[in-house]
């Protein structure tokens, strides 16, 4: 099993997930620990399949959380500033009110002040009037941020492509399209329809 960093997907690291890992007779793999687990459990025989799909899940989540959280520290950041980092690099003008990172982060607007804060002293971001309402502050990248932004975005892109790169289309499809269903699932999110998207 490959342990995957966003820099460099061969290089190993201290979460150690992947030495549980087993291949079945069908060729897929499988958590030895889950399947031992529900092997003890007369309840969680019966639901067996629906349990270790949703416990690898979370370990994928796991170890991607903490991959990123590792790229973050390397380039000296955390998470959490790396996201509004990349959120201000797509943004118009590089800049977005404070709330609307917040929104995107999915993080209370208390959390971005002290993110940008961070950024601020870091001289990556720094805080401008929002020219069409007063009561508001946008961050926006400096120079040196927007070059951060274009030199991270491209090592996390490389990292995002060397972690699924012997995956078949059809398989990134199926893992895009499983992983949004039980998004839609779990939030009560419509999808728009054939193309409803239109991108």
């Amino acid at each position: 099993m490959k342990h995957l960093t966003m820099q460099n997907p061969q290089t190993a690291t201290h979460l150690d997930l992947g030495s549980h890992l087993c291949t079945g007779p069908d060729g897929r793999l499988f958590d030895r620990r889950v399947r031992e687990m529900l092997a003890r459990d007369p309840v969680g025989q019966s639901n067996s399949e629906a349990s270790e799909a949703v416990a690898a899940l979370r370990m994928a989540g796991k170890a991607m959380r903490h991959q990123m959280g590792r790229f973050a520290e390397r380039h000296g950041l955390s998470e959490g500033r790396l996201f509004v980092l990349f959120q201000l690099g797509r943004a118009p003008q590089h800049q977005l009110p404070l709330g609307e990172i917040a929104e995107h982060l999915d993080v209370s607007p208390r959390n971005v002040t002290g993110l940008i804060d961070h950024l601020e002293k870091d001289g990556l971001v720094e805080r401008v009037p929002d020219s069409a309402d007063r009561r508001s502050i946008q961050a926006r990248l400096t120079a040196n941020g927007l070059k951060t932004v274009e030199d991270l975005w491209q090592q996390a892109r490389d990292g995002q492509v060397a972690m699924v790169e012997d995956f078949s289309s059809e398989e990134l499809a199926q893992l895009r399209h499983l992983s949004l269903r039980l998004v839609e699932k779990l939030t009560g999110g419509k999808p728009a329809g054939a193309n409803g998207g239109k991108l």
